[in-house]
């Protein structure tokens, strides 16, 4: 549940969420009983002249555009925008802050207190995490400085696939290379995959021991995992996030003789080879955009490079849809989620068409209708539940969070 307007839980039930990018801080004050939210934002463009926060509380807007330097200063223009929006956080009763931290290789897999030993060892994890984890070191550094009697609490995207089965996390190399240098599929987006898979379950009234699910969380990063029982048998995201499905900006899987072809026929070297992956491949390289909806407008006005990158993108779905089907050995529920999930009945109706022999099978009234709320879409009689279900990592992160606190506490 989200609202603009106060929590309506006691005032010490209220979690800071802080996800802090390489050049920007989003963050929500909720309450992870309820759900509901006091304010949330977005700081922008951190180290660039146009920076700046976009700020809602009690259903209003509040915005600032100007410099800032790093992190920190973010972070402490987030504060001052809360007192002066009215909420004070050093006077909110915040009981936690909760981060997302993007790895957390095979140190952490559970929600963790965080100390001065576990800021270093998030960042030694930075080698597998190059864009990720310096920037939620940043944040976490910053917060603690500016909330240091709070406890804070590192929740880890990789946490939820940290028990995938050998065969799933192991890749085909040499074995004790793999060993010395961590290697091997760690998977991400799993706060929302695992949340959503809890969601899936009530809403179809089910034990999650008793489900079969394949979840498609489809953002600018996209990933799937297959779900049996309650518990990830596989995902798409590897070592990296940048594994998988077509993405925004990331082109999933490549034969990995394409990065040695770019070396000796392209002359790029490891860097530049790294940013393209990153930044300017997947439906942005094929495209030249990466926002889906601009891609939509293009296709819509005939251009055939956006036409290709929307069909490359179903492709990949539909490959690992079709893998998971057989490594589940059948399936209860397929379930969209995040941005372009949520929000694409294109996306869902292409990804799923012509299936009905698996039990398979998305009702045109359903898939299109305004509804955003969590909800079915198959066709009624349809064996497998089709569902799109809205993710809510902030508040998955805040309960996480809530629940080390508690548990130091008891303790």
């Amino acid at each position: 549940m989200r609202s603009g307007g106060r929590a309506t839980g006691g005032r010490n039930d209220l979690v800071l969420v802080i996800n802090s990018g390489s050049s920007s801080i989003k963050y929500q004050l909720l309450d992870p009983e309820s759900g509901v939210v006091a304010a949330s934002g977005m700081v922008d463009r951190i180290g660039e002249e146009q920076a700046g926060i976009e700020h809602q509380v009690d259903g209003r807007t509040i915005q600032h555009r100007q410099p800032i330097a790093d992190h920190t200063a973010g972070l402490r223009l987030v504060f001052d925008v809360f007192a002066e929006s009215g909420h004070d956080l050093a006077t909110a009763g915040v009981r936690a802050v909760g981060h997302r931290v993007v790895h957390g290789g095979e140190v952490f897999y559970r929600p963790t207190l965080i100390d001065d030993d576990v800021v270093a060892a998030i960042s030694d994890l930075s080698s597998l995490a190059p864009l990720h984890n310096p920037a939620n070191v940043a944040g976490i550094e910053s917060a603690r400085e500016l909330l240091p009697g709070v406890p804070q609490v590192a929740v880890f995207d990789t946490a939820f696939f940290h028990g995938l089965p050998d065969a799933a996390k192991t890749y085909a190399i040499d074995a004790k290379l793999a060993a010395a240098h961590g290697i091997r599929k760690y998977g991400f987006h799993g706060t929302s995959h695992e949340y959503v898979s809890g969601r899936v379950a009530a809403l179809l009234d089910r034990d999650p021991a008793d489900l079969n699910q394949i979840i498609f969380h489809l953002g600018n990063g996209a990933s799937a995992s297959a779900i049996r029982g309650g518990h990830p048998i596989d995902t798409t995201m590897g070592l990296t996030p940048l594994e998988g499905l077509v993405m925004g900006t990331r082109g999933g899987d490549l034969d990995p003789g394409i990065f040695a072809h770019l070396v000796r026929a392209a002359h790029m070297d490891v860097d530049q080879i790294d940013e393209m992956l990153n930044r300017n491949a997947g439906l942005k390289g094929l495209s030249g955009v990466n926002d889906f909806r601009e891609l939509q407008r293009l296709i819509a006005a005939g251009d055939a490079a956006a036409r290709l990158a929307y069909d490359v993108y179903i492709h990949r779905l539909r490959r690992y849809l079709g893998a998971y089907l057989i490594e589940l050995g059948g399936v209860d529920a397929i379930t969209f989620t995040a941005g372009v999930g949520e929000n694409s009945p294109q996306v869902r109706a292409d990804a799923l068409a012509g299936l009905s022999r698996f039990g398979i099978a998305v009702d045109p009234a359903r898939n299109t209708a305004a509804d955003r709320a969590a909800r079915h879409i198959s066709a009624p009689g349809a064996e497998v539940a089709v569902l799109v279900v809205p993710t809510n990592e902030e508040l998955a992160i805040a309960q996480a969070a809530l629940r080390v606190v508690a548990a130091q506490r008891a303790d």
